[in-house]
């Protein structure tokens, strides 16, 4: 495997000048697609690559429950500095999937408990909470998606502002924004390198759903109005992976877009701009770390096969 077991450990740095440029060149719908994408293959990349890196380090372990070939000098062989590389690997993994797994846990508890609350009302796509904290957010899931708003922001909002806030929470809704949110955030935390594609993605799915709502009810400046409102009495949402109005990205730079003109939809950016060779950067990048894992998988997976004897 050499050093190519590593590429895809430091890979994600390729994707930092698109996380960057993807918030302000592209359109957000494009954007959170691509850098959801890019930052899943690499973190998927970047976690086999480790955890073939710990299986050498196991094998070098007193007791260790693999079969005795796997610890042979040509499987140590197989990665470069395997005394320290591999025992290295072996909390970093342990850190991942302890991270990951915590993270996922208290998604769904989050869910759950959202959907336990609103059990007693009417089955309805909106349910409005009589509260005196001002919030809302899309919740996916159980019987129906929902929208859950409490009075105190309503009470906030005029009567346009109102129709600009379903409809930018009914967005998030439709495009599953919460999936693409809990993707990037699974990401992170399996390799540190792709937190700014994390916060970009953060960013360009509340600019999404913004464009969305401004489309829906025909006027760009009550979709800014109500956003500036939100942001300024709102608490956001209880959870990351959970999308609302006021939350997160930097709610001046959405308000400003919103009061500029729509953003051009391409599939692709124009590949002799900034944005466009960060783009292939980072498609070379993913491409690379995907080429780096695959071979050190099969290389791997020949070596145990040989000194096990199979």
């Amino acid at each position: 495997m050499g050093v190519f077991v590593f590429l895809p450990l430091v890979l994600p740095l390729t994707a930092w000048p698109i996380a960057r440029l993807a918030e302000q060149h592209l359109h957000p719908r494009t954007a959170t697609r691509l850098l959801t994408a890019v930052a899943a293959v690499m973190a998927l990349c970047s976690t086999l690559c480790l955890a073939l890196v710990m299986v050498v380090g196991t094998a070098q372990l007193p007791g260790n429950p693999l079969p005795d070939g796997w610890s042979d000098p040509e499987v140590r062989a197989a990665v470069p500095h395997d005394e320290v590389a591999g025992k290295a690997a072996i909390p970093a993994l342990c850190a991942v999937v302890a991270a990951s797994a915590r993270a996922l846990w208290r998604h769904g508890r989050v869910r759950r408990r959202a959907h336990r609350a609103l059990a007693g009302l009417p089955g309805t796509s909106v349910a409005v909470l009589p509260d005196d904290v001002p919030y809302a957010y899309a919740l996916p899931g159980g019987r129906r998606d929902r929208v859950v708003v409490s009075t105190a922001l309503l009470d906030c909002l005029e009567p346009g502002e109102r129709r600009a806030l379903f409809a930018h929470e009914r967005a998030h809704l439709a495009a599953r924004h919460h999936r693409f949110l809990l993707a990037v955030r699974l990401a992170a935390l399996a390799n540190p390198f792709l937190r700014p594609l994390r916060t970009a993605v953060a960013y360009t799915a509340e600019r999404w759903a913004d464009e969305a709502a401004a489309r829906a009810v025909g006027d760009r400046r009550s979709v800014a109005t109500a956003i500036g409102k939100a942001a300024l009495v709102s608490r956001g949402t209880p959870v990351a992976t959970l999308a609302g109005l006021a939350a997160p990205g930097p709610v001046p730079r959405r308000v400003a877009a919103l009061l500029g003109p729509a953003p051009a939809a391409r599939t692709w950016p124009p590949v002799f701009t900034s944005v466009g060779l960060a783009a292939w950067a980072a498609a070379a990048g993913t491409a690379v770390s995907a080429m780096s894992s695959a071979n050190a998988a099969v290389t791997m997976f020949l070596i145990l096969r040989t000194a096990t004897h199979l």
